[in-house]
């Protein structure tokens, strides 16, 4: 494996401050870091006074692969995330066919492993039936539960369904948390409406809660690690707030942060999600449950369609935006504005998920860690241009916003991947490992 030594670099420590710093890298792994260091290595690049952070870890993305691949697959969502500084991504059971057996999981390592240009790990998909696969596959970084929003056999709402999953095993479940009785009430109740705006009216705030709390309240009876995926509720934030027992963590995406039922006016089905964005309060206590460590990191929940998916009339346009790839510029851009700090960006978008999932030796810019790796550009501003996204659909909600903190160069295991630019050559992912298991 080639040596590498980053020159003339910013280093973020994790309290935030930032140090003029060389870094040399070897065997995949960060060896020094140093004012100034005088040695060969197999590569140098001149940083030339950029800031160096860890490798993002996007705990939470929809690659597609199999069975959607028009929409992405994973060598092209792996380049996306390479392009926004992603070295470590998570992916979802809700594939066709679904991750739901020991061989839908090796089928999805061996595609990995083919064409990954940063590191992949996989959920296994909980049904009413396959108990023994939820608990026993592997390597898998948790158990993902559709409470609600799903079709076929992962969506799991009935009580005895869920009592049984929680109440066996012992691996961290992650929870897709709306309320599905509620939301089929809804729709009949709106079945009216066509305008995309309806979409989060059917799937109100409440319908979020009530799953929460669902799921809050089975975790304590069986202390069953839980994880509350995409939150996006002031009322959930403040369930929280109230009881959160030490085994429970949440995430929050930028989408819920950024964007709320006014963008509908301009942008109609292209915001629709679920859970759908919400009231501007919601934006305000999202951000006030980071601040405070109620909402422990930060997903993308990357999930795309193609613009004519998008642009169907609703309902038939599904849910869903593109999103690992601006997720680092668009929390960088929120740092120069003030809402945040780089202490906390690392926090929510490194080792917060690192420690959440076990994922062993990630996260941190110190000797011994694997030199996973984004170097970025916090000086300059450029808008989001559709044209110039890596992700197969060619498009983000965020088009035309001007941003700073995109990646120059981000580097996986100790080699340059994405290089201003562009995608080198070559397949340099690895499955990842999770210490639980």
């Amino acid at each position: 494996m080639p040596s590498l030594l980053i020159r003339n670099c910013r280093a973020a420590r994790e309290d935030g401050t930032v140090f003029d710093a060389d870094v040399y890298c070897d065997k995949g792994v960060i060896e020094r870091i140093e004012p100034a260091i005088d040695r060969a290595a197999d590569e140098s690049i001149d940083a030339n006074g950029l800031l160096l952070l860890p490798g993002v870890i996007d705990p939470q993305v929809h690659f597609r692969e199999p069975g959607k691949e028009h929409k992405e697959d994973l060598g092209s969502g792996s380049r996306a995330a390479a392009k926004g500084g992603v070295t470590s991504f998570l992916e979802m059971p809700n594939t066709d066919p679904p991750t739901v057996t020991q061989a839908a999981l090796d089928d999805k390592l061996a595609r990995a492993a083919a064409k990954c240009v940063v590191n992949y790990g996989f959920f296994i998909g909980a049904t009413v039936d396959n108990l023994d696969a939820i608990n026993h596959a592997a390597p898998a970084c948790g158990i993902k539960i559709f409470m609600g929003s799903s079709t076929g056999s992962l969506l799991v709402d009935r009580d005895e369904d869920l009592e049984r999953i929680f109440a066996n095993g012992t691996r961290l479940i992650a929870v897709h948390a709306e309320d599905e009785a509620r939301i089929r009430a809804r729709q009949r109740q709106f079945a009216d409406r066509s305008d995309p705006a309806v979409h989060s009216e059917i799937r109100d705030n409440e319908c979020a809660r009530l799953a929460t709390a669902r799921a809050l309240a089975l975790s304590k009876k069986y202390r069953r690690r839980l994880h509350i995926l995409h939150m996006s509720t002031h009322e959930e934030v403040e369930l929280l707030r109230r009881d959160k027992p030490s085994w429970v963590t949440a995430e929050v995406i930028p989408n819920h942060l950024l964007l709320n039922v006014d963008d509908y006016a301009r942008h109609g089905g292209l915001v629709q999600m679920n859970p759908p964005i919400r009231e501007a309060r919601d934006n305000a206590a999202l951000w006030q449950g980071l601040h405070d460590g109620i909402v422990d990191f930060i997903a993308t929940d990357h999930a795309p369609h193609t613009l004519d998916e998008k642009r169907a009339p609703f309902p038939k346009s599904p849910a869903g935006m593109p999103g690992v790839e601006t997720s680092l510029p668009l929390m960088l851009t929120e740092m120069r504005a003030g809402k945040c700090t780089l202490a906390e960006i690392q926090k929510w978008m490194c080792r917060g998920p690192a420690k959440a999932y076990g994922i062993a030796n990630k996260a941190r810019l110190e000797p011994g860690y694997d030199a996973d790796l984004t170097l970025v550009d916090v000086d300059t501003y450029r808008p989001v241009r559709n044209e110039e996204m890596y992700t197969r659909v060619r498009w983000s909600p965020y088009a035309g916003r001007e941003l700073t903190g995109w990646p120059v160069y981000t580097i996986v295991g100790g080699r340059v991947v994405f290089d201003r630019d562009h995608i080198r050559d070559g397949v340099f992912g690895k499955s990842l490992n999770f210490l639980d298991q």
